[in-house]
């Protein structure tokens, strides 16, 4: 099956990586196809690219979508294999719920129930590992995630950021509170569930208009028709506000979005086909 891919036009925007071109992607949930095409696009482009070329994972890579661990040994793979210098993995809210329901502790209960609910999906990833190990009803737990997922995506898997910044520019899930000292809301733990607030926010984010401080936000976890709600913006791919959502709606859309920046411009790649009548849409 082919994919369509679609690459718009240059847009302008103060961006600057320290000469480096960035191709940020944001949430796949589970839509390994769509996520292959995309970069198999962006390393023909980055073949082009000037200076370092760095790939950066936004977030929830998992649930809802049919192919989640086809996605996540997409992600795990080498720099080389993709064709750019370096990768790095920020954390979504998807992959917060799913490790503490693994690891255990005071949250796991909640944070499983909530991961493996039909709004949040992560009943399909579930039930796609207990299918890849091939044994009987398996609990949720580390010995799982290592049977089903293998060595390398578990390590990356607790390797994950809550976020990357470059030059004046901030890589993060969620986003960020316009009211709160940025340092400390950044380096929140992701194991205080819903307090890491950088892979949860939206309201106080997008709808806010007075920037952060001179900083720029690459960012996802907020699908095109809820951004719309927020922000009111008719297009959430644009860098309006200090902001670029990269959120494409991806299982319930099927577009998986990315952006290639690189100083002072950005362009948006679309992979997949437009679903006719997409379900409403959570985070």
């Amino acid at each position: 099956m082919t994919v369509p891919i679609k690459i718009s036009a240059w847009k302008p925007a103060p961006f600057a990586l320290k000469g480096e071109t960035v191709f940020a992607v944001g949430d796949v949930h589970g839509c390994a196809t769509e996520l292959r095409a995309l970069l198999t696009a962006i390393a023909d482009v980055a073949k082009t690219s000037s200076g370092p070329r760095r790939l950066i994972y936004l977030g929830d890579m998992i649930n809802r979508g049919p192919d989640s661990i086809g996605v996540l040994e997409l992600w795990a793979e080498k720099a080389e294999t993709r064709g750019v210098d370096r990768i790095d993995r920020v954390m979504g809210n998807h992959e917060i719920m799913m490790m503490l329901a693994v690891i255990g502790g005071p949250h796991a209960h909640k944070a499983e129930a909530m991961w493996l609910s039909k709004r949040m999906g992560g009943q399909k990833l579930f039930d796609q590992m207990v299918a890849r190990t091939g044994g009987p009803v398996a609990q949720v737990d580390q010995a799982l995630l290592q049977s089903a997922l293998g060595r390398r995506v578990v390590l990356r898997l607790h390797g994950m950021r809550s976020h990357v910044s470059l030059g004046n520019t901030l890589f993060v899930h969620g986003g960020l509170d316009p009211h709160a000292d940025p340092d400390e809301f950044l380096t929140r733990p992701w194991t205080v569930f819903t307090e890491a607030r950088w892979a949860w926010i939206n309201h106080g984010f997008l709808d806010w208009k007075s920037g952060f401080g001179g900083t720029l936000v690459v960012h996802g976890h907020t699908p095109p028709d809820k951004h719309r709600e927020i922000s009111g913006m008719e297009d959430p791919h644009l860098f309006e506000g200090d902001r670029l959502g990269l959120d494409g709606g991806s299982a319930r859309t099927g577009i998986v979005t990315a952006a290639e920046i690189q100083e002072g411009r950005y362009r948006i790649l679309k992979a997949g086909t437009p679903v006719a009548h997409p379900e409403p849409s959570g985070a």
